[in-house]
């Protein structure tokens, strides 16, 4: 028997989602400043893919079995997700303090894998911590929520990167060397990630597990190792085969769209520098600016997608939002002023918080609540696959479909946009009952 939900107010609501600030600050400085240091210790265009395959790597192992593990866990001090986004933060928040002190490629490649295990370890147990505490009548406020900090994340640190450019940059860029105008950024992040969290972590108390969820707890405690070991793995592979066809079908969908999403976090530099001739410097500050633009865009529009959702469909209003995210990339290749190309990316934000929303609470509603974590994580390897899918084929594509040219990368991405906008338009939630 599912517990009653109490209803939570704004400021609850508001409290429990501030940890994804920092977490998302970081998301956003993995969009807009990693690829570009790649770029600066003298990476080529046609290895950034690969270069990225920690992300979806550390995503596909990472959150399920975290997820699996946070649901057979419970403390009546510490709760049941909060450590591990606790132990993810930390993680996260030394690797952000080393990265722009990296000496070599090979070394911010490493700690790239280090970040992004620290950033899934803290991320997955958050998307079913929103889950755990809301009654389904504010799932989706909760969700277009943690959108509204997803949104501010990333607003925060792509205008640090621009701010600190214009400050601190202008020197001539050294081959093999990271400019100093970079480190204020991830210094910023480092403390953003631990401290937003412990808000977070100090003002949310967890709602305890059912008397029946509580014995399965018990249970798996008395397991040995090796079975506690293997019981992650078991509950994955139980929970796809009980999968919901909706979340198949979701899956179509974001084969495409997280595809197209990894594609522009990895040209966008490239392509301002083919379109606007800038070096890479200048091109990160622009990129920098158009994230900023969709974030600002995002933090706006997120909690008024909420109303829209309820009147028209989650359905409609996500499909209609990607629709906008493909034409905004079928738009910015053919603009060259660095004001009027960020006219478009008021599209591409009202994408970001559709897609940082809408799909989270569709799956919360239509998920078993003592597997949420578990689901959530899958959830996550549907991100994952097709991000770890283009690291692996889109450098091939680029040299021998694209001319290995970042404008026809952007162009390509759009497409992608478009083909999941007409994917969206199958999904159906199966009508659940209040609780």
């Amino acid at each position: 028997m599912k517990i009653k939900k109490p209803n939570l107010t704004f400021w609850q609501i508001f409290n429990m989602n501030v940890g994804f600030l920092g977490i998302q600050y970081s998301f956003g400085l993995q969009q807009s400043a990693i690829n570009p240091i790649f770029l600066f210790l003298g990476a080529s265009e046609e290895i950034l893919p690969i270069l990225n395959i920690a992300g979806p790597i550390t995503g596909l192992i990472v959150q399920p079995i975290i997820g699996a593990i946070s649901d057979k866990t419970w403390s009546p001090k510490w709760g049941r997700r909060k450590p591990f986004f606790l132990i993810g933060a930390i993680i996260g928040s030394l690797c952000l303090f080393a990265f722009p002190l990296s000496p070599t490629l090979w070394f911010a490649v490493g700690l790239l894998w280090l970040l992004d295990v620290g950033n899934n370890m803290a991320m997955e147990p958050y998307r079913a911590f929103v889950g755990d505490k809301l009654p389904e009548k504010q799932l989706s406020f909760g969700y277009q929520m943690q959108s509204l900090f997803v949104g501010g994340g990333i607003l925060l640190a792509m205008g640090s990167i621009i701010l600190f450019q214009d400050w601190f940059g202008g020197d001539p860029e050294t081959a093999g060397a990271i400019p100093k105008w970079l480190y204020y950024s991830f210094f910023i992040g480092a403390a953003l990630s631990i401290l937003t969290i412990l808000w977070s972590v100090l003002k949310t108390p967890e709602l305890p597990p059912s008397e029946e969820e509580l014995v399965e707890i018990q249970e798996h405690k008395a397991l040995s190792f090796a079975e506690k070991f293997k019981m992650p793995f078991v509950e994955i592979s139980n929970a796809v085969k009980d999968m919901p066809k909706f979340m198949w079908k979701l899956s179509a969908v974001y084969l495409f769209q997280w595809y197209a999403l990894f594609i522009y976090w990895q040209y966008i530099t490239p392509m301002i520098m083919s379109t606007m001739g800038y070096d890479i410097s200048n091109a990160a500050s622009q990129a920098a600016k158009l994230s900023l633009t969709y974030n600002i865009v995002t933090v706006v529009v997120a909690l008024a997608l909420v109303p829209l959702t309820l009147k028209f469909g989650g359905k409609k209003i996500y499909a209609a939002s990607l629709l906008g995210t493909g034409a905004a990339l079928l738009i910015i290749p053919h603009i060259a002023d660095p004001v009027l190309i960020l006219v478009p990316m008021v599209l591409f934000g009202i994408g970001w918080a559709a897609m940082m929303g809408i799909p989270y609470t569709m799956v919360s509603k239509i998920v078993p609540q003592d597997r949420r974590g578990v689901y959530m994580g899958i959830l996550n390897m549907m991100i994952v696959i097709p991000m770890g899918i283009e690291t692996v084929t889109f450098g091939f594509i680029y040299k021998n479909f694209l001319g290995s040219n970042a404008i026809n990368a952007i162009l390509f991405g759009g497409a992608f946009f478009i083909i999941a906008a007409i994917l969206a338009m199958r999904l159906k939630v199966p009508k659940t009952e209040e609780v």
